[in-house]
């Protein structure tokens, strides 16, 4: 199973369009965030024509930042958010996903993953910290760095960074 993983969108409905149509032709049907969405309209507009199962991370501090009422995502179709991080597992791998570089290292030193994303940096990262793989995707709103996102296969154990601007 193909999941995407996106992070810090910042209300970036352009490139989180071409990211759904992607993902929607590559028949991907697990999207993960890992935050700085801002808008709860952003989510609901740019992947309207995704039919996949959306898990995102809202948490309290991107909520002072942008003023986004915690229950924003709450009604939202497909759509399973938490707020300081979320974990799934797929083809017997475990994963967990973050906005905050912190909290992913925690996460990964506890070895319960087999990959934990996460966001805020920007920059697309990764490294492995015993038998964890930690990853950043990079950032969809082309703050800093170029539009990047992530595609990870659980079957192949195989992860791939993709250039928004190459697809």
């Amino acid at each position: 199973m193909k999941i995407a993983i996106i992070s810090d969108t910042h209300d970036n409905l352009v490139n989180l369009k071409k990211v759904a149509s992607f993902i929607n032709k590559n028949k991907i049907k697990i999207l993960i965030h890992c935050g700085d969405i801002f808008k709860p309209e952003t989510i609901k507009e740019g992947l309207k024509e995704y039919d996949g199962q959306i898990y995102l991370i809202f948490s309290r501090a991107d909520a002072s930042f942008s003023n986004i009422p915690e229950d924003a995502f709450k009604n939202l179709p497909r759509v399973k958010a938490d707020e300081y991080f979320g974990e799934i597992k797929k083809d017997k791998r475990k994963i967990a996903f973050c906005h905050f570089p912190e909290i992913a290292k925690e996460l990964a030193k506890s070895q319960k993953y087999d990959l934990v994303f996460y966001g805020h940096t920007h920059k697309p990262w990764e490294e492995k910290i015993g038998k964890t793989k930690l990853v950043n995707p990079g950032n969809l709103a082309g703050i800093f760095y170029m539009p990047t996102f992530a595609i990870y296969d659980t079957k192949a154990d195989k992860l791939e960074l993709k250039i928004l601007t190459k697809l």
